[in-house]
């Protein structure tokens, strides 16, 4: 059964962008999972089909994927030049300040070796104990967005592993949800091959949207 069409968000012969659900892997983890991931669910449909970057598990939005060799190396050479990504996110408490950059390096995935990181913000919304904001990365450490605003001390809201989790617990208890609330809105990138701007959205999902809704 092929992939809805309406999570299709970009298709040419060289590259493939989906919107990605909250609760879905991109790849293959080390452990077992009860749901193909979206990787291995879209080769049957693609075949050649090679993963440019990933996305958390509790993440959605815009994942892209290169459905040629050469538009995968063209990417991977090139280190990713030009790509920008740009996240929605529900952080803890309100944040006051009405933009902001954090350069904080983190830990390479694989290495272990710290690398700079910067994360670029503006508030969309502050509410009384929480805020809607859009970050902006280039590259792209991993859990970047997570880390580097827990070390403000306004991690993202269900977030366990980098906040709170008694207040986890309460606004779990408030309004019914489990995941934390990242989404990756929007990607602006070169084309490996033609050299041409492209910018690549995903809409807000509706629990995303339901609980800004709540919060005023």
């Amino acid at each position: 059964m092929p992939i809805a069409r309406d999570r299709i968000l970009y298709e040419d012969e060289y590259l493939l962008a989906v919107n990605k659900l909250s609760g879905e892997l991109v790849v293959k983890g080390s452990g077992k999972t009860e749901k193909l991931p979206l990787f291995d669910f879209l080769k049957k449909e693609y075949p050649g089909l090679r993963a440019l970057h990933r996305l958390d598990f509790e993440t959605s939005g815009v994942i892209i994927f290169a459905r040629t060799k050469e538009a995968y190396e063209g990417v991977i050479e090139t280190a990713f030049e030009g790509w920008k990504k740009f996240y929605h996110a529900i952080l803890l408490e309100r944040l006051d300040q009405k933009e902001g950059e954090i350069e904080k390096p983190l830990p390479a995935r694989m290495s272990g070796k710290e690398i700079p990181a910067l994360t670029r913000y503006r508030v969309v919304r502050a509410f009384a104990h929480a805020t809607h904001v859009e970050a902006e990365i280039e590259t792209g450490r991993h859990h970047q967005i997570r880390k580097h605003f827990a070390s403000l001390g306004h991690p993202l809201i269900l977030d366990d592993l980098y906040g709170d989790k008694k207040l986890n617990r309460l606004f779990t208890k408030e309004f019914g949800y489990h995941r934390f609330f990242l989404h990756a809105i929007r990607t602006e990138l070169l084309h490996p091959i033609t050299k041409q701007k492209i910018v690549i959205e995903a809409p807000i999902p509706k629990p995303f949207a339901e609980v800004l809704k709540r919060l005023v």
